[in-house]
């Protein structure tokens, strides 16, 4: 009986497999080049990713909604923005119980905004004030101000693309959280340094762990991009990090033991 990390092997070779098979199909069928083909398989990833989520489904409490790319500039029409779809968790069970009851009802939706908003950027795409207060949350726009404002005074800063001149500076920031974690800093020490929580930091870490293991088995960009759910300027980012990081020893033997593992 193969175990569930064989089971994640021998669906990665998988779909190296379709990969190939797909640019194969193209390059025999509508003559293509090899570098046509793989821009066109390039382009279904960043269309359907979502739709071909690696868990085959999406989670209970979740959701795809279609928002404006994180690379549109600032004052660019709508309709002339590229467009990425996004998985988003509405209702995350347990977790948001709690903090309705220990926060109320504003507190619990200032905390769904800030995972909201966060799981968009990590995907690529940037929501608004519009967006949160007209497709998700149902409120007036005043509300969502309010709640970004509370959010400011805890030092939290939410990625909208009101801010997008400051996107730089804030992906620079996920990379510098992961660069605090290679040497050797542990997840509360860099919450504080960062004004970020335990839980984002860990998230942040636990991506680029993926992002670095799915790199040393040779998966391309966009590849992993879909895999680990990020965009693939951030899977870049982290890939360039890994190679070029002092990594301390401790750290770079839990990366090792984890590429061993996912190897096996």
């Amino acid at each position: 009986m193969l175990n569930n990390s064989s089971l994640r092997k021998w669906h990665r070779l998988q779909q190296k497999d379709c990969n190939q098979m797909f640019v194969n199909k193209l390059i025999e069928g509508l003559n293509c080049s090899p570098i046509e083909a793989k821009g066109i398989l390039n382009i279904v990833y960043e269309v359907y990713q979502p739709f071909f989520d690696n868990s085959s489904s999406l989670k209970p409490g979740q959701v795809i909604i279609q928002v404006v790319g994180i690379e549109a500039m600032p004052g660019t029409q709508l309709s002339d923005c590229p467009m990425v779809n996004v998985t988003l968790t509405m209702d995350a069970g347990i977790e948001d119980l709690k903090i309705r009851k220990e926060q109320g009802v504003s507190g619990l939706r200032r905390h769904q905004l800030q995972r909201i908003c966060e799981e968009t950027f990590q995907q690529g795409g940037l929501l608004t004030v519009e967006d949160l207060a007209n497709r998700i949350f149902n409120c007036g726009e005043r509300t969502i101000t309010r709640d970004l404002a509370a959010l400011r005074k805890n030092n939290i800063e939410i990625p909208l693309r009101s801010t997008i001149k400051d996107m730089g500076r804030t992906l620079s920031h996920r990379v510098m959280i992961v660069k605090e974690w290679l040497q050797g800093k542990e997840y509360s020490v860099i919450s504080r340094n960062t004004k970020h929580s335990v839980k984002s930091v860990k998230n942040y870490v636990d991506k680029f762990k993926r992002v670095v293991c799915l790199s040393t088995q040779n998966y391309e960009l966009h590849s992993i991009s879909f895999i680990v759910k990020l965009s693939a300027k951030l899977v870049e980012e982290y890939y360039n990090l890994y190679q070029k990081a002092k990594i301390v020893p401790h750290r770079k033997d839990e990366l090792d033991e984890l590429i061993k593992k996912s190897d096996n």
